[in-house]
């Protein structure tokens, strides 16, 4: 196949300066299946369930229709995972919808992928959950009224940074900064979902009442109401990323996705019955931070373990996104789709940490130049195109290739509802209401396409850049790495 002569052909790149006589750097699969769902509920659990039900009920209308959109979502988010697990069985490496659009489509839609990934997608889905973390950090200083921007965005510029030194001077660190925070959101969602419960059963019913009463008919609403839905799923995909470190990836990719993502979808939905249940939906809507506002009104005095308890979750979840960014950066350097420098990993820590600075630089940008919503509607639109491009690429191999060996089979349904759903989510916002952040999209990908041919195509490296890697190797201490040929 040449799928598969594709990716023994391709020699493992050599990088200057690596020493024949170290022992090659490998990757330890030692990953299971508690390990899997702790990485995928992990990182979906963060800010959006905490930020977007405002948004979505704003974009639906009424109470019943965001709901419904909130079920939807986690069923797509479900489809999703389903197919990429398939393809984590057929492509047993690491690097996500990077490493399947690379070895089925080529070089060239990889590279474009790696450079709006590595430069807006990641940074974005970074700085917005950053954001998040500074409202819900910064509101209790502030009661009664909105935080200032300023104080919002520095702590989110500081948020990052104590990010960045976490993930560069030790891998086991960052891990163990996400079981601990894990543990922290699943608590405060379990708090609400309890006071949820017992606002119902006191007869609390009003904002279900008439529930679909005004829904709204445009298609481009229904869709803008599903980025921001699909914001609080996003994850789904992140063991995916790690392929190379599960323990039998053809077992275990497939379980966690269908033990955690039915999980976080039921608690997002009894979250939402929960704030519905405190407070009207003109309440919701006029709330800078949901939680915060649910727990003035249903915890009173206590109301602060909610801010504390929402900080510390999407702390934990935006340390998830930067570890999974990072990951993307090194590995399409070390596919030679990235500089040279991006694809080393610091001598003594052993973590790509110049991967890790430069998320963290574009991550800084994105905070200084954008608020929550636009970040998270820039950024949906960019990762569902490449969504639809990876489950495209499984059509293909399901239709084209049946005879590759792969252990998990998805009912080919299943893809094309996803891949419709990618193609309805890219067109209906630009159709019915185009917005300028998407627009800067079009001469971005340009751009790419005109760094491709002459640095990746026809390698014409400029001289001074290598002069550059070898100072920036000597100042960040940093050494080539190679490829796991397993």
């Amino acid at each position: 196949s040449t799928m598969r002569e594709r990716k023994t052909t391709d020699p493992p790149r050599s990088s200057t300066g690596l020493s024949e006589g170290k022992e090659k750097l490998r990757l330890k699969q030692e990953v299971g299946l508690i390990s899997g769902v702790s990485l995928i509920a992990g990182t979906m659990i963060g800010s959006g369930i905490f930020m977007s039900p405002e948004w979505v009920l704003h974009h639906m209308e009424n109470p019943a229709s965001s709901l419904l959109i909130w079920a939807a979502c986690g069923l797509l988010a479900m489809f999703g995972a389903l197919s990429y697990a398939e393809l984590g069985t057929i492509i047993k490496e690491s690097g996500g919808e990077y490493i399947y659009i690379l070895r089925i489509f080529g070089s060239f839609p990889a590279f474009l992928f790696a450079y709006t990934s590595v430069i807006l997608v990641r940074p974005a889905g970074l700085a917005a959950v950053c954001l998040s973390f500074a409202e819900y950090a910064v509101a209790p200083f502030y009661p009664g009224c909105s935080p200032p921007q300023v104080a919002v965005k520095c702590t989110a510029a500081a948020c990052i940074l104590l990010l960045t030194i976490i993930n560069c001077l030790n891998v086991r660190l960052a891990t163990s900064v996400m079981n601990v925070f894990t543990a922290a959101k699943l608590l405060a969602l379990l708090v609400v979902v309890v006071g949820g419960l017992v606002l119902l059963a006191k007869g609390q019913t009003q904002s279900f009442q008439n529930g679909f009463q005004g829904t709204t008919s445009g298609i481009g609403a229904i869709g803008v109401a599903f980025y921001q839905g699909l914001w609080s799923y996003d994850g789904w995909n992140n063991l995916n990323y790690v392929t190379e470190e599960l323990k039998k990836p053809e077992v275990t990719l497939p379980r966690a996705v269908m033990i955690a993502i039915p999980l976080v979808t039921s608690l997002y939905l009894l979250v939402n019955v929960s704030y519905l249940a405190a407070m009207s939906p003109a309440e919701l809507l006029s709330s800078g931070a949901v939680a915060v506002t649910w727990g003035d009104k249903v915890l009173g005095s206590w109301a602060w373990l909610i801010s504390l308890s929402v900080a510390l979750s999407t702390f934990g979840s935006s340390n998830g996104t930067f570890f999974s960014g990072g990951r993307v950066c090194y590995i399409a350097a070390r596919e030679g789709h990235m500089p040279d420098i991006l694809s080393m990993a610091h001598v003594r820590c052993l973590t790509p940490s110049p991967a890790l600075m430069f998320t963290s630089v574009m991550s800084l940008i994105m905070i200084i130049s954008g608020n929550f919503t636009s970040i998270v509607n820039f950024f949906s639109f960019i990762a569902w195109f490449f969504y639809g491009m990876t489950i495209s690429g499984l059509l293909y191999l399901k239709i084209k290739k049946p005879e590759l060996p792969r252990s998990y089979k998805v009912p080919i349904i299943i893809p094309i509802i996803v891949l419709m759903a990618a193609i309805y989510l890219v067109l209906a916002p630009i159709i019915d209401q185009p917005q300028t952040e998407i627009l800067y999209i079009i001469p971005f990908i340009v751009s790419g396409i005109i760094l491709y041919f002459p640095l990746v195509r026809f390698k014409c490296h400029p001289r001074f850049l290598q002069s550059i890697t070898l100072h920036l190797q000597l100042f960040l201490e940093v050494a080539p790495t190679t490829r796991d040929e397993n």
